[in-house]
């Protein structure tokens, strides 16, 4: 007996409908998913402000808006959207500084960091990566180098960045690590304009806070 072949509007309308499925579900599980994988990202931010900061007693939240810093938004802007930078308090009110989220291209992708920052002295407070795909046992060593890391501890803003024992000894010097000396040359990059873009903001808003 003769196998009869589907016609092919049946096969199209097979496939379509397979595909249309595939894509609904991808749909469904990316909503979902989205909700805790949000939640998650701001708690790690969370931990990583805390931790450039230095463990401040408070964190307050703070928008650019218009050009200036509001602690609240108004109805119909996203906080999520929006620039946004965070204010640490210390046990009697007094500010410690401001963490900022900064990207920019490494060696092989974006660099994604949050760093600590006083604008009263220029002080650099602390250095953490948050996003980065660079070398294993090279470029990762940006986030994984403590000695490296360390270093953007209590230096002075803007930046220079120096062959690893070639320094003079300058507070605002940042040893490059052997190697990788482009991932190191991008984070000391990515800190220096974004403290140029927020220097103004965040220097102004104790001033018009009243402090």
């Amino acid at each position: 007996m003769t196998r009869r072949e589907a016609p092919a509007w049946r096969l199209v309308a097979t496939l379509t409908f397979a595909g249309a499925l595939a894509g609904l579900l991808l749909v469904f599980v990316f909503d979902a998913t989205q909700p805790r994988i949000e939640a998650y990202k701001e708690k790690m931010l969370a931990l990583a402000v805390g931790e450039v900061l230095g463990s401040p007693s408070d964190v307050e939240t703070l928008y650019r808006v218009d050009g200036r810093l509001v602690s609240e938004l108004s109805a119909g802007i996203h906080d999520r959207t929006t620039d946004r930078v965070f204010r640490g308090l210390g046990d009697d009110g007094s500010q410690i500084g401001f963490a900022i989220v900064a990207a920019q291209p490494g060696f092989q992708d974006v660099v994604r960091l949050i760093f600590g920052y006083d604008p009263s002295d220029g002080e650099i407070l602390g250095m953490k990566v948050l996003e980065s795909k660079e070398t294993p046992g090279l470029g990762d060593k940006i986030e994984k180098d403590r000695d490296f890391v360390g270093q953007f501890h209590g230096v002075l803003a803007p930046l220079i960045g120096v062959k690893s024992g070639k320094g003079t000894g300058g507070p605002d010097e940042i040893d490059m690590i052997t190697g990788a000396t482009i991932s190191s040359r991008a984070v000391i990059k990515i800190i220096n304009q974004a403290i140029e873009g927020w220097s103004p903001l965040v220097t102004d808003y104790g001033v018009e806070a009243g402090e």
